[in-house]
């Protein structure tokens, strides 16, 4: 390596940039452009306008159902990136027996929605709730140990709307499958099936319960007992 000697003093001085500091340069632009896309955080400030869905809520223990809505936001639009993302909930219902702890729960929820990251878990966790003095059946067989767990549910169904939550539900095989044995079990009545594969209003009579999806929908199908809603079987 040849040497230059120097013989005034140095007042200034660059760096020569090569084509590995080029590389370096163009890496760092990809990563700016990559920090604009917006995730969901707690400084987002609430739009004008968002888009949302109302769920109604109607259970043999009160007299006024409860209506649930679910408002997103509508991160990186026009983009590749763009996502929808649950910003608040609100209830409402005549029955102000349930005024207070509504109100904290949906202040909470819209917390949680509005602070980013997974909130699936939400779902999972008000579905775990019990009622003390019991639950109750929805229409077409459906047990709700709670009128939280309720809530639950509709917050998962508005997850899986949105793209949050893997779609739920069988595969066309198993709905035409399940479809057909029920149609067997019931005689081939109106009830049976509605020509999709989807159930009727209810369930055969003498129906047990399902632990998996919680429906009066268990029924014993070529000796094995077997869920004429989401396909669970005893045998496997």
């Amino acid at each position: 390596m040849a040497r230059k000697k120097i013989d005034q003093a140095i007042i200034d001085y660059e760096v020569a940039r090569g084509s590995s500091s080029s590389a370096e340069t163009s890496n760092a632009t990809d990563d700016q452009s990559g920090s604009d896309i917006e995730h969901m955080h707690e400084q987002i400030e609430r739009p004008e306008a968002l888009h949302g869905s109302t769920y109604k809520i109607k259970t043999p223990l009160s007299e006024h159902a409860l209506y649930v809505t679910i408002n997103d936001v509508i991160l990186n639009p026009g983009t590749e990136h763009e996502l929808r993302r649950p910003f608040e909930i609100f209830i409402n219902s005549k029955n102000m027996d349930h005024f207070q702890w509504i109100v904290a729960l949906t202040r909470i929820i819209s917390a949680v929605f509005r602070k980013g990251g997974d909130c699936t878990f939400l779902a999972e966790e008000l579905r775990s709730v019990f009622d003390p003095r019991g639950g109750y059946f929805k229409k077409g067989g459906r047990f709700m140990p709670s009128l939280v767990a309720e809530i639950g549910d509709v917050i998962e169904t508005h997850l899986r709307s949105i793209g949050m939550l893997d779609p739920e539900g069988l595969d066309e095989h198993q709905r035409r499958f399940i479809a057909q044995k029920r149609a067997e079990i019931e005689g081939g009545g109106p009830a049976a099936n509605n020509g999709d594969g989807e159930r009727g209003s209810a369930f055969p009579e003498g129906a047990q319960l399902c632990n998996k999806c919680q429906t009066k929908a268990m029924v014993d199908m070529d000796g094995c007992l077997t869920c004429l809603n989401c396909g669970e079987s005893k045998c496997g």
